[in-house]
């Protein structure tokens, strides 16, 4: 995990961008000291919750990066009043005016327009000069206006380096069109704001860019993986699971880890490879070729040998401990309260670091 962290740390500070890491992933007070590159930050949330917690633990300089919701706003108000450096995220006319209507009512509340540079989600289409205008003007008396922000999805999907790279520049591109047409309309936009794991790590152009996002980075994941992010030995986390039984007929070894474990995520099922629910490691990570977990019920997972695997695959007798690597790490970890840090050794648990749960 400090290996993957100080990767795009170093990378970002040769291009030098600024870095505001996506806390969502690990959702975890021990890990986000390491993700962030300032004593207070800076640092990107998905809910509350999260903001509210890692404020207390001193980290305030956060952008929560999911459209703002009107009964949320009380809260932002909230924390905005203690000092923290919250920022909001919006997309619509009917959003801006909640924001500034509570901002001249009590403090004011920082915005950013999210761009839609990809087709992938949510935001204003980069081009759509009516509506970022639109939302612009509306935020502008109440002083609410802080940039802009994107987000390449679709990132996900690239299928070699060369996709990775496009998807990266077009997300660049996108997101300083729109500041563009902000400011020469007299709108202020000091903050330019891009990121996914996969644009943040190929990306080979930051001209216009004031910071990258990016969360995923820090476990990594098979998804990356088979995006060629990294390599499945660059994953920092995998869940522990058990030999319960066999199906031999079936070919099959049950493990006492199903999709409550792992999730159902199936990020995997449209790339070149299909991981299914995990790959198969021994206790000390190292994979076990020609297994994954073909499938997986609530509590029950099922490890099955490749149907074009032809070598010897390990004996996994009753009682054999195995680690599984997720798919998607974002959802894996989000099925658990905490976690365990392995020591070097590979065996001992050297701490325990909670999660933040809920909204």
């Amino acid at each position: 995990m400090n290996c993957n962290i100080i990767r795009l740390h170093t990378r970002l500070a040769a291009k030098t961008v600024a870095f505001r890491p996506h806390l969502k992933t690990a959702k975890s007070i021990e890990i986000a000291r390491r993700m962030v590159t300032g004593a207070h930050g800076p640092a990107t949330v998905s809910t509350l919750n999260e903001a509210e917690a890692f404020a207390r633990a001193g980290i305030t300089d956060i952008t929560y990066a999911v459209g703002i919701s009107p009964q949320k706003i009380v809260r932002v108000q909230a924390l905005l009043r203690q000092g923290v450096n919250l920022t909001v995220l919006l997309d619509s006319v009917e959003q801006a005016e909640a924001v500034a209507a509570a901002s001249r009512q009590d403090v004011t509340i920082p915005a950013l327009i999210e761009l839609d540079c990809d087709g992938h989600r949510s935001g204003v289409h980069c081009d759509d000069h009516e509506k970022l205008l639109a939302i612009a003007q509306t935020l502008h008396a109440s002083g609410n206006l802080r940039g802009v922000l994107t987000h390449a999805g679709e990132s996900y999907t690239a299928i070699n380096r060369e996709a990775l790279v496009a998807a990266a520049e077009n997300e660049r591109a996108s997101a300083v069109r729109a500041a563009e047409i902000l400011r020469h309309a007299g709108h202020g936009c000091p903050v330019v704001s891009i990121g996914s794991t996969p644009t943040a790590l190929f990306a080979e152009n930051y001209d216009g860019i004031t910071e990258v996002r990016a969360g995923v980075f820090a476990f990594f994941d098979l998804v990356q993986a088979g995006l060629g992010v990294c390599s499945p030995q660059d994953i920092a986390v995998s869940v522990l699971a058990t030999v319960i039984g066999h199906q031999h007929e079936k070919g099959w070894t049950i493990i006492d880890a199903g999709w409550a474990a792992l999730s159902s995520d199936r990020g995997t099922e449209s790339q070149s490879v299909d991981q299914g629910y995990g790959l198969v490691c021994d206790l000390e990570g190292n994979i076990m070729h020609g297994l994954f977990v073909a499938n997986a019920n609530q509590e029950h997972g099922i490890i099955a040998r490749r149907a074009d695997f032809q070598a010897s695959i390990p004996d996994l007798p009753y009682g054999t401990k195995v680690r599984i690597l997720p798919i998607h790490a974002c959802a894996t970890v989000e099925q658990h309260a905490l976690y365990n840090v392995i020591g070097a050794d590979k065996q001992k648990i050297a701490a325990k670091w909670t999660r933040l749960k809920g909204w």
